[in-house]
């Protein structure tokens, strides 16, 4: 689903690269045009990746404002085509070209390898030729003034090829993941910074290491927030920037779905409890046995809209985030373009909105986590983890 649909899974980036001085409007328009995608309808390539406008994945024209720019945010988007040969199709056309091979050849009893290679190529080919290959595509917004890549997707392939695209594009720039430990240290007020430092348990500054090395903090904040769905206030306050109000009131609370990971005599251990939650009992007996909470589904709630995301605790990426609903007002008075632009403005209003309010609970939780309310807040949690289900 695109970044324009009501329900969409994110991750987000920082783009780390110096945008250059002058017309940034010429700058990223050439680059988009010179890595726009081609069209491989006619002939047999696999695989054509490469740019195309957002509101219609058919035209690579970037020749004007309206086909990605939008204010500080360039709405981007990636088109692959990729032709695919069933396996079973291809062995299967294989095995009758070496029979049809045989038979004209009686006085061999097999195959030679150079032959059967240049079967096999040839069965490709003619295959190729037949299989239309299938589009996809893949919406990203990138806020020039924040720094902030938001990819719609979150599947690692995906991922790959936007990534890949990306730095063939914009040579000199990449993308950093904002991980659990670098949401930490931006949304962390400024004299938390040494109490997250010491807390780190990365042993290098690579990103691989500060993801591996500090999964708790994914896997805290899911049970701090599941703890206080049913043992405190739910309430919380906008302290992040954004388009809600600072000291804003929402709720905040998991429910619907929660998956549980451990390690057992057996290996790897996974439980997944499903439905309305009462007391979470399910949950805690699988906690109190070791295993720890990865995913869930949270709750947030401003006056009379509500947001609604599943957090991936390992990477803190937003699956099926769903958030107040926006439609496409159809005014015969505006032009369609000018109708796609609100819609999309509209959308960015809805989910940054949920990402601060999701960046104000994680700031609190880190508030009482680094600071010196944790051993109370664990006391807490203890106790709860042994009340009878």
């Amino acid at each position: 689903m695109g970044i324009l649909s009501n329900t969409v899974s994110i991750c987000q980036f920082r783009v780390i690269g110096d945008i250059p001085a002058g017309d940034l409007f010429s700058w990223v328009s050439e680059l988009l045009t010179a890595n726009s995608f081609r069209s491989i309808d006619q002939g047999m390539d696999e695989l054509s990746i490469g740019w195309v406008t957002p509101d219609d994945p058919r035209k690579t024209d970037f020749s004007t404002p309206a086909s990605f720019w939008r204010d500080n945010y360039l709405f981007l988007t990636v088109r692959q085509d990729k032709r695919a040969i069933p396996g079973a199709l291809l062995r299967s056309r294989q095995r009758e070209a070496e029979e049809d091979f045989l038979a004209a050849n009686p006085g061999l009893s097999r195959v030679p390898k150079q032959k059967r290679e240049e079967l096999r190529d040839a069965v490709r080919g003619a295959l190729l030729q037949r299989t239309l290959p299938v589009p996809s595509t893949i919406d990203a917004v990138w806020d020039t003034r924040s720094g902030i890549l938001t990819l719609a997707t979150i599947g690692s392939k995906s991922v790959d090829v936007f990534d890949t695209l990306f730095k063939k594009t914009f040579e000199g720039f990449r993308l950093v993941a904002v991980h659990p430990f670098a949401r930490a240290e931006r949304v962390i007020a400024p004299e938390a910074s040494e109490a997250l430092a010491t807390a780190n348990m990365a042993s290098t500054e690579s990103v691989l290491d500060l993801i591996r090395s500090n999964q708790w903090l994914g896997r805290d904040f899911l049970l701090w927030v599941t703890y206080r769905t049913l043992n405190a206030s739910s309430e919380y306050r906008v302290c992040r920037p954004g388009p809600a109000t600072a000291g804003e009131a929402f709720a905040a609370y998991v429910n619907d779905r929660m998956v549980l990971c451990g390690s057992g005599d057996e290996g790897a251990q996974k439980i997944t409890a499903s439905g309305p939650q009462d007391r979470f009992g399910e949950v805690r007996m699988a906690l109190r046995t070791g295993k720890a909470i990865t995913e869930g589904t949270i709750y947030l709630e401003k006056g009379e809209h509500a947001w609604k995301l599943t957090l991936k605790g390992e990477m803190f990426h937003f699956a099926s985030f769903k958030g107040p609903k926006v439609k496409e007002e159809r005014d015969s008075g505006v032009d369609e373009m000018s109708e796609r632009e609100a819609l999309f403005f509209e959308r960015m209003y809805v989910l940054e909105t949920g990402l601060q309010m999701f960046d104000s609970l994680y700031a609190a939780f880190l508030e009482i986590r680094l600071g010196t309310g944790w051993e109370g807040e664990t006391a807490g949690i203890d106790a709860w983890l042994s009340e009878k289900a």
